[in-house]
């Protein structure tokens, strides 16, 4: 496994598995402590391991927690998602940018995602698997939504948007969304 940064946010990570493929399928480590750990990601303070299921065109975020943030190891484990984040830390020196990526349960690359960073995705298979290391424990008083079409991140979708949570559907902006955090 290899850690690779993420150059348009600082802090994030992708880990690259070296999956072993016969004809039975493949094999692969999706998860290295010492491998985490050798990019100053304590492997130990991951909580909560999680997985949502969601259909194509399906739209998850952007979302962001309040407080002392969360951060996340997130992997599609099977089918294919358009994952973003977006830095929203403001001391951060990539404040403001933003990633994207085409996880895909072929390769089983888990992207890390730094706490004060939004992330989403939207499922470009049917179905499409993501699973997620979380390392607090979930408080809904401190979710935070923020509109998916904002113009300001003006974020590349590759589908029109399908479902949607209300939540999702009704987040405000990324100016409303950043006064509350």
């Amino acid at each position: 496994m290899q850690a690779t940064p993420v150059p348009e946010i600082r802090g994030a990570y992708l880990f690259e598995p070296t999956p072993h493929a016969d004809d039975r399928g493949f094999f692969c480590r999706t998860f290295d402590r010492d491998v985490v750990a050798s990019v100053g990601i304590d492997p130990d303070s991951f909580i909560q391991d999680s997985v949502s299921r969601s259909g194509l065109g399906v739209l998850r975020g952007l979302h962001l927690r309040a407080g002392a943030g969360e951060a996340k190891l997130v992997r599609c484990s099977y089918g294919m998602v358009f994952d973003v984040i977006v830095d929203l830390r403001p001391a951060s020196p990539t404040y403001r940018n933003q990633a994207n990526f085409r996880l895909t349960g072929q390769t089983q690359v888990t992207l890390y995602v730094p706490a004060g960073c939004a992330h989403g995705f939207q499922a470009l298979t049917d179905p499409a698997d993501v699973s997620y290391r979380i390392d607090r424990a979930h408080d809904p008083a401190e979710d935070v939504a923020i509109a998916f079409d904002d113009p300001e991140l003006a974020i590349p979708w590759p589908l029109p948007a399908g479902l949607m949570s209300e939540r999702d559907r009704r987040a405000p902006s990324l100016a409303e969304a950043l006064e509350r955090t």
